[in-house]
């Protein structure tokens, strides 16, 4: 799963002006705390305060950098997806093909996802509290993602029947709910999340993108 990363545009505040290092500091630490707010309690149980508190930033500076509880949300999902594409890009340079870069790339995003587990519950509320944010994150992976298997398949890299966009969104979405079933959902006997995918899991699903992705010999449908 690889995706393209966004230029260094600079970040400003609530009255759109640009932040000095200071102040994109104290508006990522905010961002830090709405993500583990939001992530143990959702959207409609969180607040503007329980976040300020967790930051240990006071309530007045919040609306310095949000106007409101749905904006700092909002800036969450942006910052989550440049966060997960950057883990999926810098994991995939240098690879040699493209079926080496999808293997990669995937570790990239399962290592993200075990470490920050807010991206499936703050993304998936997305859907019901900001639906064009959301349409936004998954257009965003897959924009870069479609783009790299057409060069793929038109380099031959890739079976050349596949079509890019479609087997984009398959492969984004296989790799959502594999990381839901085995890093999400499962414990250990303490009741821990794991810390990184099985390699039994990861094996077999890399497995299966291989064989769909690999090039086939003309007329040959088999191999």
């Amino acid at each position: 799963m690889i995706a393209d990363i966004d230029g260094n545009a600079s970040v400003s505040n609530a009255t759109g002006k640009p932040l000095t290092k200071r102040g994109e500091a104290t508006r990522t630490r905010l961002l830090e705390a709405a993500e583990v707010v939001f992530a143990e309690q959702g959207y409609h149980e969180a607040s503007i305060v329980k976040i300020t508190e967790r930051a240990g930033i006071g309530l007045g500076t919040f609306y310095l950098y949000f106007d409101s509880k749905q904006s700092i949300f909002e800036a969450l999902v942006i910052d989550l997806n440049r966060r997960v594409r950057h883990s999926m890009a810098e994991a995939m340079a240098g690879t040699s093909d493209r079926i080496a870069a999808e293997r990669a790339g995937f570790a990239g995003f399962f290592r993200f996802t075990a470490q920050h587990p807010a991206l499936y519950r703050v993304v998936r509320e997305a859907e019901f509290v900001s639906p064009e944010v959301l349409k936004l994150h998954y257009t965003r992976i897959v924009e870069g993602y479609e783009a790299g298997l057409a060069r793929a398949k038109e380099s031959g890299d890739i079976d050349r029947r596949l079509d890019p966009e479609v087997t984009a969104w398959a492969l984004m979405g296989m790799g959502e709910l594999i990381g839901m079933r085995f890093l999400l959902w499962e414990r250990d006997e303490n009741g821990l999340p794991p810390a990184q995918l099985d390699e039994r899991v990861f094996t077999a699903m890399t497995q299966m993108i291989d064989n769909a992705l690999a090039p086939r010999r003309e007329g040959n449908h088999d191999d």
